[in-house]
Formats: structure tokens, sequence, C-alpha cells
């Protein structure tokens, strides 16, 4: 059964910096297309970054480029995300999640798996 674990959330200071993590139990893990996706309070999942199975291909929402930067470690079967220059309005529940179809990176329902979320938590 494939699993998504992410980890790494918590509290920051505004203009700190924290690094989710997310183990998949994923046999094929490098054929993989992973993202992040965050929701906050009362409002809707939004995309926040994804990267490609081999990881040469990237993509940021404008809201977190040049600020989160997304990365895969293949022989670990995890992704990262450091985030930094944190804000307030990044405050939500950061999910990771896993498609085959890179080319649908951007559709939420195009990714398969999806872990259980942590919090971060970003106070002014």
């Amino acid at each position: 059964q494939v699993q998504l674990v992410e980890s790494g959330g918590g509290l920051a200071q505004a203009g700190g910096s924290l690094r989710l993590s997310c183990a998949a139990s994923i046999r094929t893990f490098s054929t993989y297309g992973m993202g992040w996706f965050r929701q906050a309070p009362g409002k809707v999942r939004d995309f926040v970054a994804v990267i490609s199975g081999s990881g040469g291909s990237t993509e940021y929402a404008d809201s977190v480029k040049g600020r989160f930067t997304i990365s895969r470690d293949n022989a670990k079967n995890t992704v990262y995300l450091e985030m930094s220059s944190l804000k307030p309005e990044d405050t939500a529940v950061y999910y990771c999640a896993a498609t085959k179809y890179y080319t649908l990176r951007l559709v939420q329902s195009a990714y398969e798996y999806w872990g259980q979320g942590t919090q971060v938590t970003v106070s002014s």
C-alpha cells in the first residue's frame, strides 16, 4: 500500500525558514512527479510546487517563487520543500502528492496519492 508521510512542519517566525520532507513508499518513485499543495483555513487547497520524476523539471506558484525550493532524492524516496522568507500568509496545512502524469501536474485530480498533511504556522 502506497503511503506518503510528511514531516517538518511547525511554527516559524516571519522571515524564517522550514524544511518539509515527504517520504514515499512507492516502489517506482522516480517515475512519479511529486507535488506540494497547501490549504489555509477557510480556503481551497492550492498548488505550491512540483518536481518531475528525474528532478530535472520544477514549477512553482507565483506566490512562493524565489522563496521555496522543491527537490527530491530518489535513492531515499523522499521529496523536500525548502521554505525561506516565510510570511504569515504561508500558514497552511501542506500536503505532498504523487502523480504519474507530469503533463497534468497542475491538476489536483491527476495526483493518485496524497499524504496526511503537516501544519505550517508562520507568526508575524
